[in-house]
């Protein structure tokens, strides 16, 4: 089975979100796969609390997180148009501070404007995500790197693959829009716990 992300972004007034190609052949993650440690394979017994939300002060983003899971063809959830404000964890990854892939997902713009993540491609390498659970203890990760990536090309199994580092991933919409008014590529962010 192939993940493929579901980006939030669009200009076009009837669509709310808009979805990134599957990743190419030979680079996929099923679900199953996603969330699991790269040392040995074996699956967590035991997870951290779910986180409740996200800040980047460097650049004034602060939110909420809802959860989101895999929509019935296999791609992942984005937070509705009319909650362009709030961004979501993928509950099918890591617990952020756990370790492999936590991957946040936000709107750059809705049908109403725009959304939590339209400054995150002002972003920096170094920069402070702070990702605070449900029990009020916060996780820091430091930004190691940036890149904005074709949706028909989106790097699947470098996002939500295994990893045994404890590594975040934020993910919008970013590039040039099509004729149909859809961004054509994804700004992917990556950090690590500090």
């Amino acid at each position: 089975m192939t993940l493929a992300v579901l980006t939030g972004c669009s200009s076009d007034p009837g669509k709310a979100s808009d979805v990134a190609a599957p990743a190419s052949a030979g680079t996929s993650a099923s679900p199953a796969a996603v969330g699991t440690p790269a040392s040995g394979g074996a699956p967590r017994t035991e997870r951290l609390p779910a986180p409740a939300k996200v800040s980047i002060p460097s650049i004034g983003i602060s939110s909420s997180l809802m959860k989101l899971g895999l929509n019935t063809d296999g791609t992942v959830e984005v937070p509705p148009a009319e909650r362009g404000m709030t961004a979501g964890w993928y509950t099918g990854g890591a617990v952020p501070g756990e370790p492999g892939a936590a991957v946040i997902i936000g709107h750059n713009d809705t049908r109403f404007g725009k959304a939590v993540f339209h400054d995150l491609n002002k972003i920096a390498k170094g920069a402070d995500i702070t990702v605070t659970d449900r029990q009020g203890k916060a996780a820091h990760f430091s930004v190691t790197s940036t890149e904005s990536v074709s949706k028909s090309a989106f790097p699947t199994k470098r996002v939500y693959g295994p990893t045994g580092d404890r590594a975040l991933r934020l993910i919008t919409c970013d590039g040039d829009f099509d004729a149909q008014g859809h961004p054509v590529n994804n700004l992917i962010v990556y950090a690590t716990l500090s």
